[in-house]
């Protein structure tokens, strides 16, 4: 399910336009597209964006995939909560944030996350802080599935 929006933000004493675009999705994360649907203002100078990709180890059992599940909405609402803290705390022009979900077979993006801002070292903080809050608030839940299933 794909929600994109923008919400007008206080930063300092001026407004301003996050564009964001959170997705959970039981579809392959596609790379090559979402690069090529990249938009940025004349005034940012960095995109940052982060790929995870599923390991064929998880602690040390050798796996064949991940299972995600969710509770769609409550996620959705989480992702919305940490995108109005995230723009109060760094200039960021906009995040896209994809995440699938069900079946993730080794080897295969589960997450994708990218912050546009107008330094790098914003942008880096600000999409590490995302992914890390991300996974201690949002309810996605990941079950490791065994090779020999």
């Amino acid at each position: 399910m794909k929600s994109p929006y923008s919400r007008r933000c206080k930063v300092g004493s001026q407004a301003r336009r996050m564009k964001r675009q959170l997705t959970i999705t039981t579809q392959p994360i596609d790379e090559a597209a979402l690069l090529a649907q990249r938009s940025m203002s004349a005034g940012m100078g960095a995109s940052v964006y982060f790929l995870g990709v599923v390991r064929g180890v998880e602690g040390s059992a050798t796996i064949r995939g991940l299972e995600y599940e969710t509770f769609q909405r409550m996620a959705e609402h989480q992702l919305s909560l940490l995108c109005d803290e995230l723009v109060k705390r760094w200039p960021v022009e906009s995040v896209r944030l994809v995440h699938r979900v069900g079946l993730v077979p080794v080897g295969e993006p589960s997450l994708w996350v990218e912050v546009i801002a107008p330094h790098r070292a914003e942008a880096f903080a600000a999409c590490q802080w995302l992914i890390d809050e991300m996974k201690r608030v949002a309810p996605i839940w990941k079950k490791p599935v065994p090779a020999d299933r």
